[in-house]
This record gives C-alpha cells, structure tokens and sequence, in this order.
C-alpha cells in the first residue's frame, strides 16, 4: 500500500514537473514571438521613413537642385553652340541650378510654358520654359543692353511662328540669343540671317526630345 502510494506521488511530481517545463518554454515562445514582432515593426518603420526620405529627395520641394548635367559648349563653323554632353529630362518641382543661361535643355518642371509664337515680357521660369524646349520650341531671349527696336521686331517674328517663345533673361551675356534642345547661338537682331536659319532647323527640329508635343495648354505667364 504505501509503495503504491510513493508511486502515485512520484508521477504526481513528474508531471507536475512537466506542466512547468511546458510552461516556461510557452512563456519563451512567445518572448521570442514579441521579439521578433517589434523587429519587423521597427524594420517597417525605418524602411518607410528612407522612402519618404527619397521621395522627397526626388520629387522636389522649393529648394534650388545642384544641375546633375555634365559637359560643355562646342561651337560649329555656323556659329551654333551645342551642348556636348548629357541634359537630364526628370521633372522636378524645385529650381534647377542650370550650367548655362538661358538654359538648353535639363530637368524641368512638369509644365511647359506656352510656347505657340507667344511673347512675355516679364522673365519666365527657366524650369518650364526648359520644358518647351523639350517640345520642340525654341527660346528667343535677350537681356536689357538689346535694342528696344530689335526686341519689338523680333517680338514681331515670334508672333508669327508656331513652337516658339520668347522672354528676357537679364543674366545672359549676349543682347539677343537663341536656344533651342541641346543648342544656341547669338544674333544681332530680326534681320539676322542667321535667325532664320536657326528657325529653319530647331523648330520642331531633329534635336527634339519629344516632337509634336504641345506648345499650347501650358503656363501663359
């Protein structure tokens, strides 16, 4: 009777002390569960604030954007500069540091400026005046040493010309330029030959990036 009674006892403790292996190991499981569940949250949410990160990084803001393109004018022997190098096309909300001004090509903002023989006669933004350059268009620019009756006959001649635009840009170096995607070059005036064959060629020329996109429906001030 009473080695019966020790027998009882003893599997009594055996399993008692199995209840508790099993236990501790339920309370290691889920530690272990909790663990891993706070390193995937922590990895989601660090993940998430690079993206953000990122995107900011991309998508713009009002800063002004170091130019990412890199090269240099060549001059040919008909006087046309052209960019000899590489002209970012993202689009950017933000300023764009430019290499050359009047810029000829590089990111730009999402919206073009009206570019259909229109005439401004305050300064534009180079960001999407870029954009109409991209459309084929081609940028009559001069600074405030031009001739008024040069600007006015000019003005005249872009009036009258599909994919063209024109504006001042008081920090050019030349009274009257020409740009177009990737090219420019300076002329003296309406009367220039050298304005129409500019013209002749850039309009809607080989150069451009995206030819018969709009030059109308964009900004028209």
């Amino acid at each position: 009777m009473g080695s019966a009674k020790k027998s009882s006892s003893a599997r009594s403790a055996r399993i008692e002390e199995m209840r508790r292996a099993e236990k501790a190991r339920e309370r290691r499981a889920r530690i272990l569960t909790i663990a891993a569940s706070v390193v995937v949250v922590v990895g989601l949410v660090a993940g998430g604030v690079v993206l953000v990160q990122s995107q900011s990084d991309d998508d713009g803001g009002s800063a002004a954007s170091g130019s990412k393109d890199s090269g240099k004018f060549v001059t040919g022997a008909d006087g046309v500069r052209k960019w000899e190098g590489e002209l970012g096309r993202n689009h950017v909300t933000k300023a764009v540091d430019y290499p050359a001004s009047p810029p000829v090509g590089g990111d730009h903002n999402p919206v073009w400026m009206n570019c259909n023989g229109d005439v401004y006669t305050d300064e534009i933004n180079n960001t999407n005046a870029v954009h109409s350059l991209e459309h084929g268009a081609v940028w009559v620019t001069y600074n405030s040493s031009a001739d008024k009756a040069a600007v006015d006959a000019l003005a005249a001649k872009v009036k009258k010309t599909p994919y063209t635009l024109m504006s001042p840009v008081d920090g050019q170096k030349d009274p009257i330029m020409l740009s177009a995607w990737g090219h420019q070059r300076t002329v003296t005036g309406a009367d220039d030959p050298n304005l129409d064959k500019f013209l002749e060629k850039f309009v809607q020329g080989e150069q451009t990036p995206e030819p018969g996109a709009a030059c109308t429906n964009g900004l028209s001030k």
